[in-house]
């Protein structure tokens, strides 16, 4: 690294740093606008808010890291391009790669610390926070319900296509991890009832993989008529070819935007068994976090032209086209989504579309600088 390198990361990451800091600070007061009266209605304490908002904020960071690049590197180049440091090293031979080669190898780092957040970062903060309101309301609860009813979801049905099993529960308790009033149908590759196991509680036995039934009853089924052909009564029964995680049967139909990276590619894959159209946003929202991996590049990709060839005025100038830019990606990434659900795109094409369109302008940028 020459001085040149020097000076323009240094004067890049003061900025991207206060930006940084700003738009942290920006979403510190949303969180705490958005989720400060339920947290109070819970009865948080005060080390709860502090606890929430420590695991909460982790999982906006992937989201803000591109636009803090854009408008750091409009601010800085524009800087630079105003008080003529860029067209001097242009006029002394230096190809605006060169000058700006520290900026793309910061691009390729944060391309990894992109992946990284979305992989490991923002799963754990997206579930550690529901985990949080959980227990908050937990024990809230516990102060006025019997213990089973304790953060009960009423009517959980799940239907597993792969290994033809299809499953209802009137309630199940996240506090007591049970099941009340549970209902399992074994199908046949007809779709007829071969067998139905029906008990008043089962819970999920993680350790050794399978469902423990207690105070019910077995019945085995003809499939061509219906008829009921042995029913065998049980206190309790272990199955352990049951395999359903009750976690999967419980994110079903949650929005998207609320779903880890890992919980998204469970939904995805359960959806796809039976090419089931609701699990399309699901796979759009999982491709689009593996695609953001390269938001970055592209961000400096639009930075450079519009920072290089633009008029010397003031940097702020930078900023508002930061605002078109992103807002016409946001266009094209809500496009691309309704277009999927349509099934007129394929979720692995939607989801890269938006990139893909952002790339072609950099590009179409990057061709009328030269």
């Amino acid at each position: 690294m020459n001085i040149y390198d020097r000076h323009i990361l240094s004067e890049w990451l003061q900025i991207l740093g206060l930006v940084l800091a700003a738009m942290i600070g920006l979403l510190l007061v949303q969180v705490l606008y958005d989720d400060f009266r339920m947290l109070n209605d819970l009865g948080a304490k005060g080390v709860d808010f502090g606890v929430y908002l420590l695991v909460t904020l982790p999982g906006f960071l992937a989201i803000v890291l591109p636009v803090a690049l854009l408008i750091s590197l409009l601010y800085t180049l524009g800087k630079l391009h105003r008080a003529n440091e860029l067209i001097a090293m242009r006029a002394a031979g230096v190809g605006i790669m060169r000058i700006t080669a520290p900026i793309w190898l910061m691009g390729l780092l944060a391309c990894g610390l992109t992946w990284y957040l979305n992989a490991n970062v923002v799963p754990w903060s997206v579930e550690a926070s529901r985990s949080l309101r959980d227990s908050l309301a937990f024990r809230q609860q516990s102060e006025t319900m019997p213990e089973d009813r304790i953060g009960a979801v009423s009517s959980v049905a799940f239907d597993n296509r792969a290994v033809h099993r299809m499953w209802f529960m009137n309630r199940y308790s996240q506090f007591t991890q049970r099941g009340y009033g549970v209902m399992v149908s074994e199908l046949d590759h007809q779709r007829r009832e071969e067998r139905r196991i029906v008990a008043e509680e089962a819970s999920y036995d993680r350790e050794n993989e399978g469902w423990l039934f207690m105070k019910g009853q077995e019945l085995v089924f003809d499939p061509a008529t219906g008829e009921v052909l042995e029913p065998r009564p049980f206190f309790r029964k272990f199955i352990p070819h049951y395999s359903e995680d009750p976690h999967l049967m419980l994110i079903i139909d949650r929005r998207p935007s609320d779903l880890s990276f890992f919980e998204l590619g469970r939904l995805m894959n359960y959806y796809a068994m039976d090419s089931n159209p609701k699990g399309v946003a699901y796979a759009v929202r999982y491709f689009s976090l593996i695609a953001d991996t390269l938001g970055p590049l592209i961000v400096i990709a639009l930075a450079i032209p519009f920072a290089v060839s633009g008029v010397r005025v003031n940097p702020a100038v930078g900023v508002s086209k930061s605002i078109g830019l992103f807002f016409l990606y946001y266009v094209l990434m809500n496009l691309a989504t309704s277009l999927a659900t349509k099934q007129v795109l394929d979720p692995v094409v939607a989801a890269w579309l938006p990139n893909a369109g952002m790339a072609v302008i950099a590009l179409w940028l990057f061709a009328r600088l030269r």
